[in-house]
């Protein structure tokens, strides 16, 4: 019988070979390698951004189980913010730390930034062009349709008793009528919630939430100027009086867009379009649309903010300053949040926050609707009301994804504007 040491070289028993393991370079390459990728092709929503790196990070590389991506999800819906970025993140904070963080997460929004500037310049360069006026006559009610089916699927969701229902409707009143500041209803809610729903149960008698109530009801408007004009290409001019402005602005939505991104509208509504007139209600409703356009979270909306208002250069600080939370967020407060998350106060605050959004949103929605339904002739109305029930019917009847039906609702203003409609 042949021994180990009589048999051919080429029938020597093999050790298995030894995986090296891999340095910190190999995985921030393989992190921006991934990210890259789904900042491209990341269209749908943020349901399918979650998706597609559940299958990038958990299915085909195994950098989490399932159950830690599961977890991951429910950290970084407590959050405000974009929630499927801060998933990103996060994935990069547990596969190569503090860097990973911002590897994965610069290479995740990057790609729908430069669309979205892109779109901008496009937009404001090209505004006056009768083709993009018919463009944005079919845009702007699909819009609309998006926004009222957000509505929709957050109230069946969230509004499941009277008193949920009772803070929808007061933030709304509050913000609609009263001109309430969204942070300070959200605050207000959360304080609400965490009474309501926390460990302690239904107030008795009620009366710390009429006196939360009362607060909420503070009037903290401002006064409106003139509309500011359109900034330079690069900005530079405007960086002085603008840039800290911008940066300021934005580190305050970014740390309180809780409950999705469409919270967005709310915040920028009432500050970019009532207080600060950076933007036209008009202009302000297309820079949605364009946010929806790219394969990014909606909040990129605040590039094309930054763009009207300092062109390039305001474009990017508004887009670091509403994504630098995220990042400090998961960074700092993952781990912390991963113990607490289960804290009957914190979910109680949440669970009075998630109405207060709807709320929100439903009273930005109103002046919104107003400008890109009521429009200079009886027959454009009807036009833009119906492209906004046929949106309505798309998204909650045939589950059409959202950037779809904007490309769709444009086409369809463009073939409008050729019909005799003045």
């Amino acid at each position: 019988m042949a021994t180990e040491e009589s048999l051919p070289p080429s029938e020597t028993p093999q050790s298995p070979p030894v995986t090296p393991p891999e340095t910190l370079g190999v995985r921030l390459w393989q992190l921006a390698q991934v990210f890259l990728k789904l900042g491209v092709i990341g269209f749908g929503g943020p349901q399918a951004h979650m998706a597609m790196q559940n299958d990038e990070a958990v299915g085909r590389r195994q950098w989490l189980t399932q159950e830690q991506f599961t977890e991951a999800i429910a950290v970084c819906e407590m959050l405000p913010g974009p929630a499927s970025t801060q998933l990103g993140i996060y994935i990069g904070y547990s596969r190569a730390g503090h860097w990973g963080a911002v590897i994965a997460g610069l290479c995740f929004i990057a790609p729908a930034y430069l669309i979205v500037l892109l779109l901008s310049w496009i937009y404001f360069r090209f505004q006056s062009l009768p083709q993009l006026e018919s463009v944005l006559l079919g845009v702007s009610p699909i819009v609309m349709a998006i926004i009222l089916g957000f509505c929709w699927h957050l109230g069946k969701k969230t509004l499941k008793e009277w008193t949920r229902i009772a803070i929808a409707i007061a933030v709304f009143l509050a913000a609609w009528l009263g001109k309430v500041n969204v942070a300070i209803l959200f605050m207000a809610a959360a304080l609400l919630g965490s009474l309501l729903y926390g460990p302690r149960g239904p107030l008795p008698g009620g009366k710390p939430a009429q006196t939360l109530g009362i607060w909420m009801l503070a009037s903290v408007t401002g006064i409106s100027a003139e509309t500011l004009a359109l900034s330079g290409f690069w900005g530079v001019e405007r960086l002085a009086d603008y840039g800290w402005a911008l940066a300021w602005f934005f580190l305050k939505v970014g740390s309180l867009i809780y409950g999705g991104g469409l919270v967005i509208i709310p915040f920028l509504a009432g500050e970019v379009v009532d207080q600060l007139a950076w933007l036209t209600p008009k202009e302000f409703l297309d820079g949605v649309a364009i946010g929806q356009l790219s394969p990014g979270p909606v909040v990129l909306t605040a590039a094309f903010v930054g763009y009207k208002v300092a062109g390039v250069w305001g474009s990017l600080i508004a887009t670091v300053a509403i994504f630098l939370p995220s990042f400090v967020f998961i960074m700092a407060a993952a781990p912390i949040l991963l113990r607490i998350r289960h804290n009957p106060w914190i979910k109680g605050a949440l669970t009075g926050v998630t109405p207060a959004a709807l709320g929100a949103i439903a009273a930005a929605a109103i002046p919104l609707a107003e400008g890109s339904l009521l429009l200079p002739t009886l027959t454009q109305t009807i036009v833009a009301c119906v492209l906004m029930v046929l949106g309505l019917v798309g998204l909650l009847r045939f589950k059409v994804p959202t950037w779809q039906l904007i490309p769709a609702g444009a086409l369809l203003g463009l073939l409008v504007g050729f019909l005799p409609l003045n």
